[in-house]
């Protein structure tokens, strides 16, 4: 790991001039790669898929874990679409005069070198590397054991694309260890290592954020909220409740408790456990909630603040959108809720009110996330305030150093 350590940070320098064309052209290159290794990328991948249903890892899992056809063709429509983004690297910004006479500004820079630690998704190692290559950085990957084929062979790819324009292959490396003490060392190089990011479940997250001697942009777990309120859209309100819940389930922006106003919850909630039901969603409820649908079992306090990450679903009627804010900012996780009104003053009270990293009005909480918000992909999700917050992409990931300019100038 040291090795590895020494060998990014080598590479960290380089990458850091690399101009934009050159990381275009990387990124193009790699993209390449993906497509003539097709074939090996889907073998290797059966093979992780046929270990993890050995080992028992549920459907949620093993959904992540899956790199289909479809799969591949958006890491390259990923890596694509990075090398179109503007680069952040070298661009100055609030230029100005003081009154001494010299001009004083700030000039974005390269972190250096990204330790990642993720679990399950193959198409992780993609994302992570488009981004740390366009912004300027050296990356560690170490993937979970259960994507190591899928990440090796991502990884031969990522090598013969860097290696065709001429940067360095340490400026991306994948751990080819299953050893957890890989873990243990990466995050504790801060001779290295500048910056981690933790991407996986809450049990992991927590580890990293205790153990780590280095800086961690990170997010626990994702208790997302739909708020249906008295002046919703019925029709946009189903909908929505529908897709944040259902469009996946295995993903931090799924909903996991949908508010309902007393008032409309006669008009929506049949409908929407009808569906649910349908789909195979468990519902839990609040009293007033089993009262009106004969689907629900009664939620326990625990279901509040529980990421399902599975067809589980918490439903509570609350009598007012203050109920529902209240609700949300103490049990949710600061991710990512959404109202559905009609209310121009509602929506607005609720995008300032509510304290989480993505706040949304009439749109489904499946959206929170860099590709959606156009910034290519994206590193994770931060519900921290430093340094970076919700989908962080190139700009995430660099910092901000003081540039002077003057013409003699000296202070009196």
């Amino acid at each position: 790991m040291h090795e590895l350590g020494q060998k990014a940070r080598e590479a960290s320098a380089l990458v850091a001039k690399a101009d934009t064309g050159i990381k275009n052209q990387a990124l193009m290159a790699i993209a390449r790669e993906l497509k003539s290794a097709r074939p090996a990328l889907r073998e290797a991948n059966a093979l992780d898929l046929d270990n993890g249903r050995n080992k028992g890892l549920d459907s949620a899992l093993l959904d992540r874990l899956e790199l289909t056809d479809a799969g591949i063709d958006t890491m390259v429509e990923n890596l694509t679409q990075v090398a179109t983004l503007p680069d952040p690297v070298g661009t100055i910004d609030n230029m100005k005069y003081v009154p001494s006479g010299i001009q004083i500004g700030q000039m974005r820079v390269p972190l250096g070198v990204i330790g990642i630690i993720y679990e399950s998704r193959p198409n992780v190692t993609i994302e992570a590397a488009s981004l740390c290559l366009k912004s300027g950085n050296a990356v560690i990957l170490r993937g979970g054991s259960e994507s190591i084929h899928s990440n090796k062979a991502i990884s031969g790819c990522i090598q013969k694309g860097l290696a065709a324009v001429g940067l360095p292959e340490a400026a991306v490396q994948v751990v080819e260890t299953t050893d957890r003490e890989a873990v243990g060392t990466l995050i504790s190089m801060p001779e290295y290592v500048d910056v981690i990011v933790p991407r996986g479940g809450k049990g992991l997250i927590e580890r990293i954020s205790r153990d780590a001697r280095v800086p961690v942009i990170k997010h626990l777990d994702g208790i997302c909220h739909v708020y249906i309120d008295d002046q919703a859209d019925l029709d946009k309100a189903f909908n929505i409740a529908v897709n944040a819940k259902t469009h996946r389930y295995g993903v931090c922006n799924a909903m996991e408790t949908l508010l309902v106003n007393r008032t409309v919850a006669e008009l929506v909630l049949p409908s929407l456990a009808e569906r649910y039901q349908e789909i195979g969603v468990e519902l839990r409820g609040c009293s007033a909630v089993c009262e009106l649908l004969s689907s629900a079992i009664a939620a326990t306090e625990e279901d509040w603040e529980t990421e399902y990450l599975g067809p589980v679903l918490s439903i509570k009627l609350v009598t007012d959108m203050d109920e529902a804010i209240a609700h949300i900012n103490k049990y949710g996780s600061h991710h990512t809720d959404s109202i559905v009104t009609e209310s121009y003053t509602k929506g607005r009270r609720f995008l300032r009110e509510v304290d989480s990293s993505s706040v949304m009005i009439n749109a489904s909480t499946r959206f929170a996330d860099g590709f959606e918000y156009g910034l290519g992909a994206e590193i994770g999700i931060s519900t921290d305030k430093i340094h970076a917050r919700g989908p962080v992409g190139l700009e995430g990931l660099t910092s901000v150093k003081y540039v002077v300019l003057g013409d003699g100038h000296i202070r009196k």
